[in-house]
């Protein structure tokens, strides 16, 4: 069962980290409101841009290394690519973002990544 779990829990992130790289392609300024730092229409195009990039490789990669290289790959996958969130974290808080925007969604998604990479190890 926990490995089960383990293999879901990666698989929604993989794939919810995927479709906020697709939003930041499609519709950046919404997305960058989400993400809690808005950006004017016409402000800041190719920066969301890469943002969006980055976060569908994660999102790709992520699937790739559990479909094709197993738990462990994906378990030390997840435990660097929690530095994204712990970044995203601070950017907010620098940027005139929310604290709850910051903690709630960004804080809270490093440590959701980071349990996933524990599931996994033990997987």
């Amino acid at each position: 069962m926990l490995t089960a779990f383990a293999y879901g829990l990666a698989i929604v992130l993989d794939l919810f980290i995927a479709f906020i790289g697709f939003r930041f392609l499609l519709v950046p300024q919404a997305a960058a409101a989400g993400y809690g730092v808005p950006v004017a229409a016409g402000e800041g195009a190719a920066y969301l841009s890469v943002k969006g990039v980055r976060d569908l490789t994660y999102g790709l990669v992520g699937l790739a290394l559990l479909a094709f290289v197993g738990t462990q790959a994906e378990a030390w996958f997840m435990l660097v690519v929690a530095l994204a969130p712990f970044g995203d974290t601070l950017i907010v808080l620098r940027n005139g973002g929310s604290r709850a925007t910051a903690f709630g969604i960004h804080f809270a998604t490093a440590i959701v990544v980071l349990i996933s990479a524990a599931l996994l190890f033990a997987a």
